[in-house]
């Protein structure tokens, strides 16, 4: 079975073990990255197609006559063509909870590099400040404690989950946005009772001192934080994005941020990746703005765990010959 990896290097810079996947797929085909133009050439042949970022819409799947596998090396769809992939009875699989602790890290690590003011005070140390000072210690920016604060989560899942509960371990609240589904709304607290309130996203706006993003980027969540989601939260207030950039009014965070509407943000993901070289998150050069290249969840152990769940996706979906429809294998 021909395999080829359109984007392998999105994953392994080159220090990961391949052999679990070329074990199940012998035939497979490494490309370090595959550009617009050269994705139908590498698929032509190939009966799977593993991918993290590359867009697989529908006229190029309908050039892709062989293929019955398409596996992400990723938990978000959003660059396949689901409906075209169905048609041509390709299944389609992610893989789930492979990066949970690598992402849980990161959040916890933003929130505490903003509310210690840690970059600033590093810029203050290289500029000598500490050393021609008259006291022991530099006081320039204000240190918050997590205690007793309260953290938002936006998306509940299992990434969410694990972020809030190391927040309960700094003596944090948790509040929970309500699902932006009507459909949705209640069905989980009405099976159990929820581990954390949740609340409608207005009121967790203006109730939390941190707001955490852990949803996915849908109609529904685009732009959700616009002018009016940042005139609503504190002064003193904190948002952390590790799920997609979109989710972010860019123009609306700038403004926030420069004229004090919130205290800082921290931004693992932009709405065009790799951004511009004058993407203005990028060149505003403002303390309060922390933006790292989307590497919340890319801690070795994380990404070997996802190589490890791609491969057992691979030989699952053989053995059971699931090539029939297009379906998430992984829960």
């Amino acid at each position: 079975m021909n395999t080829a990896f359109l984007d392998y290097k999105t994953v392994d810079p080159g220090d990961l073990d391949l052999s679990p996947l070329r074990k199940i797929a012998p035939s497979l085909i490494l490309h370090d990255k595959t550009a617009a133009g050269e994705v139908n050439k590498r698929i032509e042949d190939a009966e799977t197609i593993i991918i993290n970022k590359i867009k697989l819409d529908a006229a190029t799947l309908s050039q892709a006559k062989k293929v019955k596998l398409i596996c992400l090396v990723a938990t978000g769809t959003d660059n396949v063509d689901l409906v075209a992939a169905k048609k041509q009875g390709i299944t389609v699989c992610n893989i789930k909870n492979y990066c949970t602790d690598s992402v849980a890290q990161h959040v916890v690590l933003s929130m505490l590099a903003l509310s210690h003011h840690f970059d600033e005070y590093q810029v203050s140390l290289k500029q000598g400040l500490w050393q021609k000072s008259e006291q022991f210690c530099l006081l320039e920016y204000p240190i918050t404690e997590l205690s007793a604060k309260t953290l938002g989560i936006v998306g509940l899942g299992v990434l969410g989950t694990a972020v809030a509960k190391l927040a309960v371990s700094f003596g944090m609240r948790i509040l929970v946005a309500e699902s932006f589904r009507p459909e949705n709304s209640g069905k989980k607290d009405e099976q159990k009772k929820p581990e954390f309130k949740r609340v409608p996203f207005q009121d967790l706006a203006a109730q939390s001192d941190v707001i955490s993003l852990h949803c996915p980027l849908t109609t529904e969540t685009k732009g959700l934080f616009d002018l009016k989601a940042f005139k609503t939260m504190k002064k003193n207030a904190l948002l952390i994005n590790t799920a997609r950039g979109g989710l972010i009014n860019d123009e609306a965070l700038l403004h926030a941020l420069e004229n004090k509407l919130i205290a800082g943000a921290a931004l693992d993901v932009l709405d065009r990746e790799p951004p511009a070289a004058d993407h203005p998150l990028l060149t505003s050069g403002l303390p309060n703005l922390i933006v790292t290249p989307h590497i919340a969840w890319a801690a070795k152990e994380a990404r070997q765990r996802s190589l490890d769940a791609v491969s057992y996706t691979h030989l699952r979906a053989h053995e059971t010959d699931s090539y029939l429809v297009c379906r998430l294998l992984l829960e």
